[in-house]
């Protein structure tokens, strides 16, 4: 029998809260997704100006993080040409994630969800998505 530790509704909702505070602190509406320990959303959040291409992305990239218990921007360097992963993004219907912005949580040392972001650059999708573990980490 295994015991599986996973992220409740109320640590989601922490995890967004931080990477909304993020997200409006450097001015870009976004996307937030959040998931357990599979990959199987928990919450979700399209703060207004969020694009619309980017709440299927952020969902996935948070799927993807979890799914694979390591970041999309991992994958994104291990998935092109000559890479060990190299076509890795085209799997499981296209929605494995190789842009950075999605990352796994890890509290004592498992993978117990992730957080996916999307709307701004792959570079301030993860800053968001770091403020909102670093912000559930904090009420740990």
């Amino acid at each position: 029998m295994l015991t599986v530790k996973r992220l409740s509704l109320t640590d989601a909702r922490l995890l967004i809260e931080g990477a909304r505070n993020k997200a409006e602190e450097i001015g870009v509406p976004m996307c937030i997704a959040v998931t357990d320990e599979s990959g199987q959303l928990i919450a979700f959040e399209r703060m207004d100006g969020g694009k619309i291409t980017s709440t299927i992305i952020a969902q996935d990239k948070a799927y993807t993080a979890a799914g694979a218990k390591r970041t999309t921007e991992s994958y994104g360097a291990a998935s092109q040409p000559g890479s060990p992963a190299y076509g890795i993004n085209s799997a499981i219907g296209g929605r494995l994630m190789v842009v950075a912005g999605g990352l796994p949580v890890i509290v004592e040392g498992e993978v117990v969800g992730a957080i996916g972001l999307s709307s701004g650059t792959p570079a301030q999708d993860s800053e968001c998505a770091q403020a909102g573990i670093t912000h559930l980490l904090s009420k740990l």
